[in-house]
């Protein structure tokens, strides 16, 4: 831990930043390895750019914070007496904070207002990236459980796909694929599993639907994730119901090139941009570009979307230990929707796939 927050006092210090204020989620655990929910209640941990951290903390979650050993002076509050008096207490320990760090995709107005209220003249900087640049390249045992989380992944998409039949729809489907994922250890879901056949699969963040029995002929895309000890597993393969006619197999190979295109520049050295462009220039070539909607990947961890964004235009330079997903799609609407996604770790010659699960086209049911 003190490695961690004395590489984001080096950060402060580069972006003349007084103090960081993080609440729950993956950059709290990662600091701090607590985990606590993001509820009504501020449950916050301020680092300054000199000396100790300081928790806001309520009083039910005291004993889950002091065993982090965070070295943290605490100011506890109950509900009943509201938390303002927690966030001025903080305040004056501290001193002298003009600008405060904080995540902008996770810091709510409410905890931002009583910030306001405690420090006066305070500037609220958006520091979500600096922040989460620590969590960027993954040690080998955060790699590990990756893999595991992968794993279990496919081992349950294999089970289900097994079980699939004309006639099922798309919730029973995305029913008995959580519950194979529990059943091979998984620790939750990465997100609510998409499951969608036919036209359904036309539309990226597809909601499952109970009123739809899939056809023989339906493309059926399924894009979900396991989670293990936190970290997160999303995989998408598409798969064709009883048969596939010979312009959705076309469809589908596009889709296949455009995956291998992107893995065949990554490596160190190379950016974000690089890989998108790879993948979507074979896309744009492939006679089927009119139905790309979406960037090529993301990175994947502790969250399942953070950095590096795989994406035209983002120059981030790729280093060994980044993990990010190759996700192509094409997206016919009224039709069809193709997309196949792979959790790749960045090497220093190459590329390592933490997926195996076949590409090839595979016809079920």
């Amino acid at each position: 831990m003190k490695n961690k927050i004395s590489r984001l006092q080096e950060i402060m210090q580069a972006q003349n930043i007084d103090a960081v204020a993080m609440v729950p989620g993956a950059n709290f655990y990662h600091v701090t390895r607590g985990s606590f929910g993001l509820m009504e209640r501020p449950t916050i941990i301020i680092i300054p750019v000199d000396g100790a951290p300081v928790g806001i903390i309520p009083v039910l979650e005291m004993p889950a914070f002091s065993a982090l050993k965070t070295g943290a002076t605490t100011f506890e509050w109950q509900d009943n007496d509201g938390f303002q008096h927690a966030f001025n207490a903080a305040a004056k320990h501290l001193g002298s904070i003009r600008r405060l760090g904080v995540e902008g995709q996770r810091m709510r107005v409410f905890e931002a207002q009583a910030f306001k209220q405690a420090f006066g003249s305070i500037e609220i900087v958006n520091m979500q990236a600096p922040i989460s640049s620590l969590r960027l390249c993954k040690t080998p045992e955060e790699i590990s459980l990756l893999q595991k989380a992968v794993d279990i992944s496919e081992a349950a998409l294999e089970d289900t796909i097994a079980a699939v039949k004309v006639g099922m729809t798309e919730r029973d489907i995305a029913t008995m694929l959580v519950n194979r994922m529990s059943d091979h250890g998984s620790h939750g879901l990465s997100f609510d599993p998409i499951v969608a056949a036919a036209d359904n699969a036309a539309e990226p963040h597809a909601h499952v639907r109970s009123d739809y029995n899939i056809m023989e002929g339906d493309a059926l895309l399924i894009d979900f994730g396991a989670v293990f000890n936190r970290y997160c597993a999303d995989i998408t393969r598409t798969f064709f119901v009883g048969d596939v006619s010979d312009e959705h197999r076309s469809f589908y190979e596009a889709v296949r090139g455009a995956n291998e295109a992107g893995h065949t520049v990554t490596k160190a050295g190379a950016t974000a941009h690089d890989v998108d462009d790879a993948v979507q220039l074979f896309l744009e070539n492939s006679g089927y570009g009119e139905y790309v909607l979406t960037k090529t990947g993301h990175g994947l961890g502790l969250d399942v979307h953070e950095d590096p964004y795989i994406m035209r235009g983002n120059h981030m330079v790729l280093e060994p230990g980044m993990v990010f997903t190759n996700e192509p799609g094409l997206y016919k609407p009224g039709d069809l929707g193709v997309r196949i996604e792979d959790d790749v770790v960045v090497t220093t010659d190459g590329y390592q796939c933490l997926t195996s699960f076949t590409k090839e086209l595979r016809i079920v049911g």
